[in-house]
């Protein structure tokens, strides 16, 4: 009897949302990537203790029709590449079609999305399979819910650290993104706290930096800036 066994589809799935999902804040990049790769001009972010709990990433971008939104579902499943030899002139944050997949197999997932105003669609994931697809009524873009983070992994789960720790790891990557796309207005809020807010501003960094600090809470803003300059040292 041979050793060598083909892992079923599910399995192949965690364990390839391994390289994809270290934390929440992987997460959190993964879609707000996606949203800067569909034209969203206005991206919120609420994440609930420190990411483990709850995350959801809401758009203005351009959405999906139902059909993409269950293929999106499907690993390598990616409207960003079409060729081989497109690899030499990928002009997105993404491609390979692999973070939704990985972050709906590690978490209790919902996206829901519309290409055009009043006609959406919601899909709902369990562990890496689709529970239930409905039609709902949905401004144009996409929302993205990810509840219990590694709750069918928890071999990964208990390396996460203190929510404070994963929430600054939250916070220095939505201000990256933030500084470097001034056009997008980006919201971070937490526990249901506001904690950041940046209105979209002219292409200058410094215009951006401004409004950082002056619709940002201070103290969360702090611990981002020493941590960016820490890791800088």
């Amino acid at each position: 009897m041979s050793s060598i066994r083909v892992l079923d589809d599910h399995l192949v799935n965690r364990i390839a949302a391994g390289e994809v999902v270290e934390r929440p804040a992987s997460v959190v990049k993964e879609l707000v990537e996606n949203a800067l790769d569909a034209g969203a001009a206005s991206i919120d972010v609420l994440v609930e203790d420190g990411g483990r709990r709850r995350i959801v990433v809401a758009d203005d971008g351009s959405g999906m029709e139902r059909d993409d939104a269950i293929l999106a579902l499907e690993r390598h499943a990616t409207s960003k590449l079409w060729r081989f030899e497109d690899l030499a002139a990928i002009g997105t944050l993404g491609f390979r079609g692999e973070a939704l997949p990985a972050i709906a197999a590690v978490s209790r997932f919902v996206l829901r999305t519309a290409a055009r105003d009043g006609h959406g669609t919601e899909i709902e994931v369990r562990g890496g399979k689709i529970s239930g697809v409905r039609e709902i009524a949905f401004a144009r873009g996409t929302t993205i819910e990810c509840g219990s983070l590694f709750f069918n992994v928890p071999a990964r789960r208990k390396f996460l650290k203190a929510p404070p720790t994963e929430l600054a790891h939250v916070v220095k990557l939505a201000g990256s993104y933030a500084l470097s796309r001034p056009s997008v207005r980006f919201r971070l809020d937490h526990d249901g706290r506001r904690l950041l807010l940046w209105k979209s501003t002219a292409p200058m960094r410094p215009a951006r930096a401004v409004d950082l600090w002056k619709h940002s809470d201070k103290p969360v803003l702090d611990l981002w800036m020493r941590k960016t300059l820490a890791k800088s040292a």
